[in-house]
């Protein structure tokens, strides 16, 4: 937790100077960073210009053949209950329960041959394009909001590059942000749904108060820190005041306070209630489509969130129409909502799960885990859309044109944020250099 002292404590000899500026899990998840360290990380390197991911996670592993590839040819224990509908590309169709999507299908492309998942019930590959057991002797590869928080820093020193809307679940590994790895927990997700929100009030302090601590800070001739040997800074009293500024901010609390938002665009969105087949997963929340946008605004480089729990092996088809029909309106809201206030071009959204489902549906009108190929949906970056990516067999049960790994496609979302990952690298622990991610972007994309 943050040390905010009162007018009359002391410092005492069992209490570090520098725990002054100490918080808790508030800088993206580590519990041992303090203001000032965020401030030297933020001035030790040049931000881009504020270009943005909004990662859509589908815990559980969504029907890819019930929503984006429907296979009306295939016998009816395949081809399941849902009709196609005709969007407005001539030439796709996609499920019944997108009929949002349809009307502005131009505006979004979809991916039918996304292959290579390795079945585990986790957003890691979503997040990051590895496999989650890849260099886990040193700390694991590090996931895209991890990386864009480290290679281009923030936008404004008052908001975290990376936040991480994900609900907490049952089964955790569906509200994984996305892990920092071993570029370490300092570039962790900033998670205001758990402790980092409560961290940011100030218990028994004000504003009025921070003038105070700023002269008590001045007063501390002991009081040193390491970046003052960094070449970026001229006085620690510039990081002190930075770091204060940060607390006193209150521009992220705002993107957060949905009630600001006008009442029309939240109608717009809706909420995703009520919360149906939920069990150990996500709930519906487009209320977080809709505070990503607004998270963006404010200044952050990569939101993620788990949206559903689509694990369908009993009920498949109510689970779609509920699940379903909710994204389609929060999902059209949020790209109609970038384009109208200028933003599209700029914001990558993609949406999609771990893997797909089998085609033949089972005794509980379910559909069991498949990895062999599942479905994304893109949006926004500056990506050529409107079009459908690869393709499968009548059947749906493997690729047979452009398969397309997560890998390609988190390369392609780094491309849209500037990133280039052909050419970017990282040190790991042992000084070597390594790329973001094994895969090219997508050149029928970008």
């Amino acid at each position: 937790m943050l040390t905010i002292l009162g007018r009359k404590e002391k410092f005492c000899d069992g209490v570090s100077r520098r725990s002054f500026l100490k918080i808790g899990a508030f800088a993206f998840g580590a519990t041992q960073l303090s203001l000032v360290d965020v401030m030297r990380a933020e001035a030790a390197q040049q931000t881009s210009s504020h270009k943005a991911v909004i990662n859509v996670f589908l815990g559980g592993g969504p029907p890819h053949q019930d929503m984006f590839d429907l296979k009306m040819e295939a016998p009816a224990e395949i081809r399941g209950e849902f009709k196609p509908i005709q969007t407005n590309v001539n030439g796709i169709q996609i499920g019944e329960c997108f009929p949002q999507i349809a009307k502005m299908m131009d505006k979004f492309a979809i991916i039918r041959s996304i292959v290579g998942a390795k079945g585990g019930h986790d957003a890691f590959q979503c997040t990051s394009g590895w496999s989650s057991d890849n260099m886990n002797t040193m700390g694991g590869r590090p996931s895209l909001g991890p990386v864009i928080a480290k290679v281009q820093g923030f936008v404004d020193s008052s908001v975290p590059p990376f936040v991480g809307l994900a609900e907490k679940t049952q089964h955790g590994p569906w509200s994984d942000a996305g892990r920092p790895g071993y570029i370490g927990s300092q570039y962790a997700a900033f998670k205001p749904s758990g402790p980092d929100l409560a961290n940011m009030v100030l218990q028994g302090a004000n504003k009025d108060q921070f003038g105070d601590r700023k002269a008590l800070l001045k007063s501390f001739d002991g009081l040193r820190r390491e970046v003052e040997a960094s070449p970026a800074m001229q006085t620690t009293d510039a990081l002190t005041e930075r770091a204060l500024n940060v607390l006193m901010s209150s521009r992220l609390l705002e993107a957060m306070d949905l009630s600001k938002e006008d009442p029309k665009v939240r109608a717009r969105y809706g909420d995703g209630k009520p919360y149906k087949f939920q069990y150990d997963g996500a709930p519906t929340v487009n209320d977080q489509l809709l505070m990503a946008r607004r998270l963006v605004e404010a200044g952050v480089r990569c939101v993620s969130l788990s949206y559903g729990r689509w694990d369908s092996h009993g009920k498949n088809f109510d689970l779609v129409r509920d699940h379903g029909t909710k994204l389609d309106q929060g999902i059209t809201a949020l790209v109609q909502d970038l384009e109208d206030r200028g933003m599209l071009n700029d914001v990558s959204v993609v949406v999609w799960g771990e893997f797909g489902r089998t085609p033949r549906i089972n005794k509980d009108a379910g559909r069991d885990h498949w990895p062999q190929v599942s479905c994304a949906l893109l949006a926004g970056g500056g990506m050529r859309t409107g079009q459908v990516i690869g393709s499968t067999n009548r059947l749906g049960e493997y690729a047979v044109d452009r398969p397309t790994t997560f890998a390609e496609v988190i390369a392609t979302l780094y491309h849209t944020i500037g990133i280039n990952p052909m050419t970017t690298t990282i040190m790991d622990p042992t000084s070597r250099p390594q790329y973001l991610v094994d895969g090219d972007p997508m050149r029928e994309l970008v």
